[in-house]
């Protein structure tokens, strides 16, 4: 068979070629070349957001929202909040740990280790929950149903993953919060892995079960945090770690979308728009992104996510 003729795509001004013989599909999106890339408002929705937009915003001032899970998140709730939104976490008073530590939740389980908690009444050991301060969070009853309560009270959950390097109790197989304090590490008890695509899957799955369960009308955001890995506890380069943690999430985020199917899931790219779109997105530790960067980010979402 003779091959088709090139065929030629002009793209604001410039030129593409490519092989007319490969069928390309119903949909077919290139990459932006380094002339493209307009960095506005237009360009991220062009060559960022096409595709994960919602068919219309659906967050209104009046959106019982949470946010949690890495550190990102909470750059999501001080935005939304100075906007005027009913952000959980405003309340200071609430003793949830979803609102009180909710930025250290960085790995799926630890995520849906909360929803088991309490929605389920799953039980879970002492010393497997910490804040950044070395606090361990109490499994306290009380805490318990205030945390039953934000769930319920909660439209919308913005759920950010943070990485999928975990550490963990070696008799029960539950995943810490974050790294063990050196003044409570056992090495007969603590121990360090990385979950696979496939368990971070599962968790998704088991996530926005029990949240449509108890809240048939919620809607999720699932983000991954751009905020790469401090340190790898790996032998190799924390550069090269921190890609494989970040593929792993975006992977299984992208996976349970796609079965799933469901508009009340949506995936904002915040990871894409700052890896991606981007020249210098980060400040000089390397890791949080720039103040200008992060307002962008919040504008897009807004833009698309919040209705006017």
């Amino acid at each position: 068979m003779a091959d088709l003729e090139q065929i030629v795509s002009e793209r604001d001004g410039h030129r593409a070629v490519f092989n007319g013989s490969w069928y390309r599909g119903p949909h077919t999106n290139f990459i932006a070349s380094k002339e493209e890339i307009e960095y506005s408002a237009a360009g991220v929705d062009r060559w960022i957001m096409h595709g994960w937009s919602p068919p219309q915003p659906f967050i209104r001032p009046d959106t019982r929202l949470t946010a949690f899970g890495s550190c990102f998140a909470g750059y999501i709730t001080k935005y939304l909040m100075e906007k005027g939104y009913d952000v959980g976490g405003g309340h200071l008073s609430n003793q949830s740990h979803i609102i009180r530590f909710g930025e250290g939740m960085v790995n799926s389980f630890t995520i849906l280790q909360q929803f088991e908690w309490a929605m389920e009444g799953k039980e879970f050991p002492e010393n497997l929950w910490f804040s950044e301060g070395k606090e361990i969070a109490s499994i306290d009853p009380a805490v318990r149903a205030e945390t039953r309560g934000v769930i319920l009270g909660t439209d919308l959950f913005i759920i950010t993953l943070g990485l999928s390097e975990i550490w963990y109790d070696k008799r029960t197989g539950d995943a810490l919060w974050r790294g063990v304090p050196a003044y409570l590490f056992d090495e007969k008890i603590h121990g360090f892995r990385i979950s696979s695509h496939q368990e971070n899957l599962d968790n998704l799955r088991r996530i926005c079960a029990i949240i449509h369960t108890a809240k048939p009308n919620a809607r999720i955001i699932f983000t991954v945090s751009p905020i790469p890995l401090m340190a790898t506890f790996r032998p190799i380069s924390c550069m090269t770690a921190n890609s494989v943690s970040k593929s792993i999430l975006r992977s299984a985020v992208d996976e349970m979308l796609r079965e799933s199917n469901d508009e009340r899931i949506s995936y904002f790219p915040s990871f894409e728009i700052v890896k991606d779109f981007f020249v210098d997105p980060f400040e000089r530790d390397n890791r949080h992104p720039k103040p200008e960067i992060v307002d962008f980010i919040m504008k897009t979402f807004e833009r698309h996510f919040c209705c006017p």
